[in-house]
């Protein structure tokens, strides 16, 4: 069978119409179960507590070998009848929101209000609602799945969490496909990792009065001088590419010449080639400007310095068109009436995709908002809810080989 073939024979066995039927009947708790993941912060590099209510969630599930690795990511596995490879389904614990934040849920109607309900808290319940159909409706797979909610998806953390589930896992060597369930929409499907190189550099110099050691040369004018060589630098349009100074800081007072002031950059793009090519274009402008900055004024008391730190590396990747786990997916999105699209972006999938290994960023049902703001909101209206889980359940089923299927 061919992949839409496949996904109509998956939704017409009447296994999967009892799996769905459990997810519709179960939609209150799959709901309570946000609220209550939401409600326990998952700061970057802080998912200590999420993570230990998430491991005896798996737990209560009955999979085999739950368990929580050295950095953090806890997971459990779904055995399957076949030759015992895996396919990874992951959604992430951690959220942008410092410690501190308030994260209790606010409820209007079927949307709920609070930092990180739909990014991607939403989609760790969905995952136990998945396991749950799946055991309701008698469903085996021929393949392992592995559920994982994995720390460090979010900013600084670097996709920390499932670079080591493929660095270091036992089970890695079994690891056939990857799906990250990560936000509500289903029909945007991720399938080009954009890779990201993040810096924070510090320009040093001697400092002085702002009156009387005038003259002398000026971090503040080599940092700036930097920040407008990467503003000149052209970048293509195609693969998608950036960059920006996000971050300033430094100086002591406004009558001093600073001695240290810090930017942080962010260069990314779709391709790992022109990701490499403007990383080493960015390194020569920093060195440019302390250069022209130490030849336009006195060095006599000190010269200036730059101090580079990578804070961030994510991979570039892509599944490329006729990968059948595309297929897959966008048969099951079509299935229900959407509109499948395929799209780049920096989510957890970029590690497999750099590895070589078919993976997708599906979505988890429903509708959702302001991510990353402290007023993100998650649509939980029951109907488009059950059809965005049907579509990546049909997908998961597709990959891991439902049995009596295909």
């Amino acid at each position: 069978m061919n992949p839409t073939e496949t996904i109509a024979a998956i939704r017409a066995d009447e296994r999967f119409a009892k799996a769905s039927a459990t997810l519709a009947a179960e939609h209150d708790r799959i709901v309570r179960d946000v609220v209550t993941l939401t409600e326990i912060p998952s700061p970057p590099f802080g998912e200590e507590k999420r993570a230990a209510a998430y491991l005896e969630m798996l737990r209560a599930h009955g999979l085999d070998e739950v368990e929580q690795d050295e950095i953090g990511n806890v997971m459990g596995l779904r055995r399957g009848f076949g030759n015992g490879d895996i396919l990874v389904v992951a959604a992430h614990l951690d959220t942008v929101f410092p410690a501190g934040t308030d994260v209790r849920v606010r409820r209007e109607g079927t949307k709920l209000f609070a930092p990180g309900v739909s990014d991607d808290t939403w989609s760790l319940a969905v995952n136990l609602g998945f396991i749950r159909a799946l055991d309701a409706a008698g469903i085996r797979t021929r393949h392992d799945i592995l559920f994982v909610g994995d720390v460090g998806e979010e900013g600084l953390g670097d996709l920390r969490g499932v670079r080591h589930l493929f660095a270091k896992s036992r089970h890695r060597a079994r690891f056939r496909a990857f799906l990250t369930v990560d936000s509500p929409e289903v029909a945007q499907i991720v399938a080009g990792g954009v890779g990201s190189r993040r810096y924070r550099v510090t320009f040093r110099g001697p400092g002085g009065h702002s009156y009387s050691a005038f003259g002398l040369v000026n971090p503040m004018y080599a940092m700036a001088e930097a920040a407008r060589g990467l503003a000149a630098v052209e970048v293509p349009k195609s693969p998608p590419t950036t960059h920006c100074v996000s971050v300033v800081s430094g100086g002591t007072s406004i009558n001093a010449i600073a001695n240290a002031v810090t930017i942080e950059v962010d260069l990314r793009s779709a391709s790992a080639a022109e990701l490499d090519k403007l990383d080493k274009r960015f390194l020569q402008i920093v060195d440019e400007a302390v250069a022209t900055e130490n030849a336009a004024r006195s060095t006599s008391a000190g010269v200036i310095t730059a101090e580079l730190t990578r804070v961030g590396d994510r991979p570039a990747g892509e599944t490329p068109a006729g990968a059948p786990i595309r297929d897959f997916a966008a048969a099951s999105v079509s299935a229900e009436g959407y509109t499948p699209s395929f799209e780049f972006s920096s989510t957890d999938a970029n590690v497999p995709m750099s590895l070589g290994i078919p993976a997708l960023k599906v979505g988890a049902g429903g509708r959702g908002g302001r991510a990353h703001s402290l007023e993100e909101w998650l649509d939980v209206e029951p109907q488009e809810c059950l059809r965005g889980m049907r579509t990546s359940l049909a997908t998961i089923l597709a990959l891991a080989g439902m049995e009596g299927i295909g």
